[in-house]
């Protein structure tokens, strides 16, 4: 079965992936609240090294995965705890490929956007992003022009599972689908 793994979100700095919040402080002692937003909770690890929005660099001094919270290094007090509440945790392409392990058939999220998309050798578009929707992932596809011009939506989506999904290729970044031109056409 083909699968997309999210490793991050689109939105992100130039360069950077956004992978996690951090939540308001609890207790005394530094610890935030922490908001995974990937599927690799194994590179959160002491010693593991994040950026915020501005690209100041934070290292992770130790997780409580049973309370859900993190304490960043130099920030082991309430008082320097709080300026981190609402930060956002970004990594880079180059970290995520290095500390996160995909099974055969998975990809990373930045490696399916982008990629065209074709239906019986006709393009229908681009993969813009991937939408994550209740369990499920969709392809959000930005309709090639000439279809556009022909009528159909602009955008449309289709689940990224099977039987829509026939192949996936990253490197040529090409997917080619299944009765993705009926959701088109219905779209």
């Amino acid at each position: 079965m083909v699968k997309v793994t999210v490793s991050m979100s689109k939105h992100s700095t130039k360069d950077l992936l956004h992978v996690a919040t951090i939540g308001r402080t609890v207790g005394l002692f530094g610890d935030l609240k922490f908001h995974d937003k990937s599927d690799f909770p194994e590179q959160f690890v002491a010693g593991a090294r994040f950026y915020t929005k501005g690209k100041k660099e934070l290292v992770i001094h130790s997780v409580n995965e049973a309370r859900g919270t993190i304490k960043i290094q130099g920030h082991e007090t309430l008082e320097s705890a709080k300026p981190l509440t609402n930060a956002k945790l970004y990594t880079t392409i180059e970290a995520t490929r290095a500390n996160c392990h995909l099974d055969e058939g998975e990809f990373f999220w930045f490696d399916i956007e982008g990629c065209e998309v074709f239906e019986n050798g006709e393009k229908l578009g681009h993969v813009d992003e991937i939408e994550r929707l209740g369990p499920t992932n969709y392809l959000s596809i930005i309709t090639d022009e000439k279809l556009v011009q022909a009528g159909k939506a602009k955008s449309f989506l289709v689940p990224y599972h099977e039987p829509f999904i026939v192949d996936v290729d990253v490197a040529a970044k090409k997917i080619d689908l299944q009765g993705a031109t009926d959701i088109l056409d219905a779209s």
